[in-house]
């Protein structure tokens, strides 16, 4: 489904990613760790068509990924994307209507009524089946997360983009969206990128593992070269020892205080 041949991406003399070679079959769930700054979300934006190639290929069903995001690629990010003048049914109303070409996003007779009936069956599906009429600053975290949810899959995509969507949320909460996701990845057969910073939260939820860091490093020019994919893993093949070593190469200073107290104590 999503072909990359020799990926480059930079900004100036600022070099983000550096020749990615790699294929993604239809239906996986791809998690995407590394330190920050290494690119993830640059690649995910790519994917979604609002970065540009600066070199090489980045192929979806053989063609090159269009320039702008469009219905088949949906996409939430940790902070949630919804807008605060429109109910939680409004908003996702609203994602169908800015799909339409034109000056306006806004659905009249048939279409209207069709977008209402999807998205009150999405909403249900979320969760959201009593929070038609509430606005997002009485929603709590998780429900706003649950409606844009919600709105990228109204579009019906074909991939799913996740940015990070579950950083803001407490542990309790962030749970309940983890078996949220996976519901919907398989009931809506998504295949589905997605960014965290929790190497557990990445092992957990996907069916492979991507760290992204640099394999060269010059300390005279620190950004003239980019972060490769040094890591590509099967997750029901990754072993207790193996994520160790995976999250001391990441984050080493996370092993390291974990060790510190762990002494203490």
């Amino acid at each position: 489904m999503i072909t990359i041949k020799n990926l480059w991406k930079q900004y100036g003399d600022t070099v983000v990613l550096e020749g990615i070679n790699i294929e993604v079959k239809e239906g996986e769930f791809v998690t995407l760790v590394g330190a920050s700054g290494c690119g993830k979300s640059t690649f995910l934006n790519m994917l979604l068509g609002t970065e540009a190639v600066s070199k090489g290929e980045l192929l979806l069903d053989g063609k090159p990924i269009p320039s702008e995001p469009g219905a088949d690629r949906g996409i939430v990010f940790q902070q949630y994307s919804v807008f605060p003048h429109m109910t939680a049914l409004e908003n996702v109303i609203a994602t169908r209507g800015f799909q339409r070409k034109g000056f306006s996003g806004y659905l009249f007779g048939k279409k209207y009524r069709q977008a209402k009936v999807e998205a009150i069956e999405l909403m249900e599906q979320v969760g959201l089946a009593h929070a038609h009429d509430k606005y997002p600053s009485e929603l709590s975290g998780g429900m706003r997360q649950r409606l844009a949810i919600a709105q990228a899959l109204l579009g019906k995509p074909r991939i799913l983009l996740l940015d990070e969507p579950f950083g803001a949320l407490d542990p309790g909460i962030r749970a309940d969206m983890h078996q949220l996701v996976l519901k919907l990845w398989r009931e809506y057969e998504l295949t589905v990128f997605m960014v965290t910073h929790d190497l557990h939260e990445g092992f957990f939820l996907g069916t492979r593992l991507w760290v992204f860091d640099k394999m060269r490093v010059d300390p005279h020019a620190p950004n003239a070269y980019g972060a490769n994919i040094t890591y590509d893993l099967p997750v029901g093949e990754i072993h207790t020892g193996e994520l160790e070593k995976i999250e001391n190469d990441v984050y080493p200073s996370k092993v390291d205080l974990r060790q510190a107290l762990s002494s203490q104590q």
